[in-house]
């Protein structure tokens, strides 16, 4: 299987390669590209790769432009952070998407559905389109309809101030420093929240970057975090997702 990376975060890339090779050892990366235009070049210079993992947006702006240029008919993996509208869109289109940072499982799947299509049927003819309309119009939760004594009240997803799960609940602690249960699981708000507000830690929480008081290095390359709201609570960032969160914050 011949693998063409376009990707132009080289701790992404790097992952992505590995995960690759591990997961087909007989694979060959052809290379790793990180704008439109040297992907443009490449395509049009070289022999249609087996499959594409795409990045959405690039050093030089967005991948979709790609397609007004030349015709891909090769499958593409995109891999990004959007809404699960998104995602249903491209499964449809026989395209897979994988949300970074990139889980092996994830990778696993979509290689395997990659290997089970008609490579002579699949077709991305219409995908510049989709990514348009997506990209163009990202769509996140704005707020949650809660229970509130014998009815309902909103609460804005902007009074929130980190999101924690305990014992399977997951619970909205707000900047009033009133904690609100809701009825959703981590990875349905792992779809739902916006990826520049929002960063999931780890398994327990998503933060938000004004709601840390101090970040300090932890064993094992991991980071330990302090919230300014709750202090006492601890958060700890893997040593995997370190590089992701110091993106993260950098930006």
């Amino acid at each position: 299987m011949k693998i063409l990376i376009v990707e132009d975060e080289s701790i992404n890339a790097s992952r992505l390669k590995r995960l690759l090779e591990e997961l087909e050892p007989n694979c060959e990366i052809l290379g790793i590209i990180d704008t439109v235009v040297d992907t443009v070049a490449w395509l049009k210079s070289n022999p249609t790769p087996d499959l594409i993992t795409m990045d959405i947006r690039l050093a030089d702006g967005l991948s979709f432009a790609i397609f007004d240029e030349i015709n891909i008919t090769c499958p593409v993996i995109f891999t990004t952070a959007y809404d699960e509208y998104a995602i249903r869109a491209f499964k449809v289109n026989s395209i897979d998407y994988l949300m970074k940072p990139i889980e092996k499982n994830e990778l696993e799947f979509a290689l395997t559905k990659f290997n089970s299509l008609n490579k002579n049927e699949t077709s991305v003819t219409n995908i510049a389109g989709i990514l348009k309309e997506l990209i163009e119009k990202p769509v996140f939760r704005m707020r949650f309809l809660v229970t509130y004594r014998d009815g309902y009240k909103s609460i804005d997803v902007s009074d929130i101030d980190f999101i924690y799960s305990e014992f399977k609940t997951s619970n909205l602690f707000l900047k009033s420093g009133v904690m609100v249960s809701i009825p959703h699981t981590m990875e349905e708000l792992e779809q739902e929240l916006d990826p520049n507000i929002f960063f999931r830690a780890n398994r327990q929480f998503f933060i938000r970057a004004e709601s840390i008081k101090a970040i300090a290095n932890y064993f094992n390359a991991k980071l330990k975090i302090q919230l300014k709201l709750d202090p006492e609570r601890e958060v700890i960032i893997s040593r995997e997702k370190t590089p992701f969160f110091k993106q993260w914050m950098d930006r």
